[in-house]
C-alpha cells in the first residue's frame, strides 16, 4: 500500500491500486477533513478516484506527474459541475 495515513492528510506515493480503496474510505469516513497529498502519486486506479471524489476530499497538493495531475483535475472539474 502507497498510503501514508497522517494526523489530518494522506500522502500518496507511487502506484495507488484499488486495494487501496476500502482503508482509503474507511479513513476519510472517520477523518472527512482530511487533505490528500497527492504530489508523490505516479499513478492511481479509477477506483480511488471515485472513494476521493465520493468523500468529497479535499487535494492539498497534486500530483507533480502532469498528465495524472490534468486528469484528476478534469475530474474534479467535472464533479463540481455536476454537483455545483
Amino acid at each position: 500500500m502507497s498510503l501514508e495515513f497522517k494526523k489530518t492528510k494522506i500522502v500518496f506515493s507511487g502506484i495507488i491500486s484499488a486495494e487501496d480503496a476500502e482503508p482509503l474510505l474507511n479513513w476519510l469516513i472517520k477523518k472527512p477533513a482530511a487533505k490528500l497529498d497527492l504530489s508523490a502519486c505516479t499513478h492511481l486506479h479509477a477506483a480511488i478516484l471515485q472513494v476521493v471524489l465520493a468523500a468529497g476530499a479535499t487535494i492539498a497538493l497534486w500530483p507533480q506527474d502532469d498528465r495524472l495531475r490534468l486528469w484528476l483535475q478534469s475530474a474534479f472539474e467535472q464533479e463540481e459541475e455536476h454537483n455545483g
